[in-house]
């Protein structure tokens, strides 16, 4: 698209009133009127609403009829609107970078009271939008192809969906996970809320589905290590943990299991919550997926000292066991990237006044989900130490969550689950059950019926946050038990509750290696540790790189028919560039003038994008346009100032700086 010039700048000049948002506040017309003044504008007008189709069609039209070419549109966020005003000057027939967009909303109308102030702030605004547009060159949209392979990390219930839904669509998936199984923490679940269905029943459809599925290469206990290229381009390397286990070959059958030394299992279940006990050689759970054994290399005496009699190895009747396997690295070529690495739970002893881990019975909602769970480790029965049922219980929400001197945000979930699990407790055992909360939040489907069903069964909810659980007695009917002592806001005083069992109903973090995942994949984190999101509304699972896409809980706590959906999300997200087979990148990227680059690296660990290099040959740094943002990280820091950057170029910067301090 060539830009129509007669060699001077020709301006066409747009002020929104935005309805009020901006026309409430800053006086729209008198800016117009300002502008129309300026050198080179040529037109200039107010509208209510610049980004409609009758605005739009505005532009267009003066485009043709008054030759123009430059175009500055004051409004609000170019975050929000910028494309849309590039590609009505495009149709107009003006290259779409021959336009300047002026943010007088959330910069000027947003952040001040109505008056002059706020009328002269956008002139001085104005006045620099159009002395920089006046030096704009066309630019043009460059394109690079996509590879039509993805790569899905985290094989939780959101990376399961999201590998499933592009597999289904005729794509290559590689699904990894670092877990010896996919499954996550739904896999530990009994029941989900609020419709009671059994997790299992739910999930090892989807697993079995995965681990059949032709265009899905399925490698779990692997990680991703090293990530390579750009949007459509990307290599991945992968490594491959060894198992000691040839998967191939490998049926899960756990004669290896039985046959192995150690007689009992004395080593901490991790699946189970630390419940249970496991050997050194072990079968995650029974729908593991895949159904391979793994063996341990810090329990196992073969892996340790060698000096083992190896009767798993005797046991194995198809020669499955490989005790010198080592570490694979797989290197991959995706085009785009959906991370799905979940999260992790609070870790209750880091709250000591609740006596997890100190107190007898006191448990995590997760350790009571395996232990109502019927593969579980006691069967599905809920006992205490002694092995009795309980006949009272507390479940304490928000562990974690809502307390600034832990987490402040509310992890979505606790309330919901606390009540499943007060159902499945009072199912299984009839006792008294009490949940100690701040607020109930049920906003989804079904929920609050399910508070209601609550109630109804004779759950007890007392408001209030819990100050300690105790076990010593004041009275003959305190002893021998576990003393939850809480402010009841709703009675206006403070309880002493005895009860034989505490269910800590634990929040949602980020995992804990985050900020590593983040660096290898080049996305950024909020302030909390979750992975950020390109818009919290309008781009919900893109990241700010192109062609990474984030789905579930690493995004931020949210329950499974959420994860579900934004899984979906994901992979329509990657479908759609696949689809279209290349994707547009933007020229407001960085060059290097040869004839001035010294050659001097400085610029090269600069760039987070890893878009810059260095050709030996000529001693010259050079860009990748097709990686690099536009971040200006290069051309701020080059010493020769032999970096440029499209679209911020230092005449148009000094310009604008100029007209805006005049």
């Amino acid at each position: 698209m060539k830009t129509k010039t007669n060699g001077e700048a020709r301006i066409g000049f747009y002020v929104c009133h935005c309805g009020t948002n901006i026309a409430g506040v800053v006086n729209v017309a008198a800016v117009a009127e300002y502008a129309g003044k300026l050198p080179g504008v040529v037109v200039s007008r107010d509208y209510k609403y610049m980004c409609s189709d009758p605005g739009q069609e505005l532009i267009q039209t003066d485009i043709k009829e008054h030759n123009l070419n430059r175009v500055v549109v004051a409004s609000c966020s170019p975050l929000l609107h910028e494309h849309t005003f590039r590609t009505a000057c495009e149709k107009g027939g003006l290259n779409p970078f021959c336009f300047q967009m002026v943010n007088i909303r959330e910069h000027d109308s947003w952040v001040h009271d109505p008056g002059d102030p706020a009328t002269e702030k956008a002139k001085a605004l104005v006045r620099a939008a159009v002395k920089r547009v006046a030096l704009h060159k066309p630019l043009e949209v460059k394109r690079t192809r996509i590879h039509p392979d993805v790569l899905v990390v985290g094989g939780g219930i959101a990376g399961i969906q999201a590998a499933l839904t592009l597999a289904n669509g005729s794509q290559n998936v590689y699904l990894v996970e670092r877990e010896p199984t996919i499954g996550g923490h739904m896999a530990k679940f009994d029941k989900t809320f609020p419709t009671l269905d059994c997790a299992a029943c739910i999930l090892t459809p989807k697993m079995s589905a995965v681990a059949a599925h032709p265009n899905i290469k399925l490698w779990t206990y692997s990680e991703v290590v090293k990530v390579d290229g750009f949007v459509g381009n990307y290599k991945v390397q992968v490594r491959r943990n060894p198992r000691y286990v040839n998967e191939e070959l490998c049926v899960g059958c756990a004669k290896c299991v039985d046959a192995c030394v150690y007689k009992e299992e004395k080593f901490e279940d991790e699946f189970n919550e630390g419940l249970a006990k496991r050997k050194p050689v072990y079968l995650p759970f029974p729908q593991a997926t895949p159904p391979v054994v793994v063996f341990d290399p810090d329990a196992c005496i073969q892996l340790k000292t060698g000096k083992c009699k190896k009767s798993c190895l005797e046991a194995c009747d198809r020669d499955a066991i490989i005790f010198d396997q080592k570490p694979e690295t797989k290197e991959i070529e995706v085009g785009t990237i959906i991370l799905a690495t979940g999260f992790r739970t609070f870790d209750a002893g880091r709250l000591p006044q609740y006596g997890y881990g100190t107190l007898p019975n006191v448990y995590t909602s997760l350790q009571i989900e395996r232990m109502v769970n019927a593969s579980g480790p006691t069967d599905g029965h809920i006992m205490l130490k002694d092995g009795s049922k309980p006949k009272a219980v507390g479940i304490i929400h928000c562990i974690g969550s809502r307390d600034n001197r832990t987490n402040r945000w509310c992890s979505r979930v606790c309330c919901m689950y606390s009540m499943k699990l007060a159902h499945l407790i009072k199912q299984h055992t009839g006792a008294e059950v009490f949940n100690f909360y701040i607020d109930i939040r049920a906003p989804g489907k079904g929920y609050e019926e399910f508070y209601e069903k609550l109630q109804e069964e004779g759950v007890h909810f007392i408001r209030g946050r819990v100050a300690e659980v105790a076990d010593w007695p004041l009275t003959k009917e305190e002893e021998g038990k576990l003393i939850i002592r809480v402010e009841d806001t709703l009675a206006g005083f403070v309880r002493r509750i005895p009860v034989d069992m505490v269910v800590l109903a634990t929040g949602l973090e980020p995992q804990p290696d985050a900020q590593e995942v983040r660096r290898l994949f080049n996305i950024s984190c909020s302030t909390e540790g979750w992975f950020l999101e390109r818009h919290p509304k309008l781009a919900p699972v893109s990241t700010f790189t192109d062609g990474i896409f984030i789905a579930g809980c690493c995004q931020g706590p949210k329950d499974i028919p959420d994860t579900v959906a934004q899984a979906g999300a994901a992979a329509g997200e990657a479908l759609s560039l696949i689809n279209a087979g290349f994707i547009e990148l933007e020229p407001n990227t960085s060059y290097v003038v040869a004839d001035d680059c010294s050659g001097c690296k400085t610029c090269i660990p600069l760039c987070p994008y890893n878009a810059i290099s260095r050709d030996e040959e000529k001693k010259k740094a050079v860009i990748n346009e097709a990686i690099c943002k536009g971040c200006g990280v290069c051309v701020a820091a080059c010493p020769s100032g032999s970096i440029v950057q499209n679209l911020f170029t230092d005449d148009e910067i000094f310009s604008e700086i100029e007209a805006v301090l005049g």
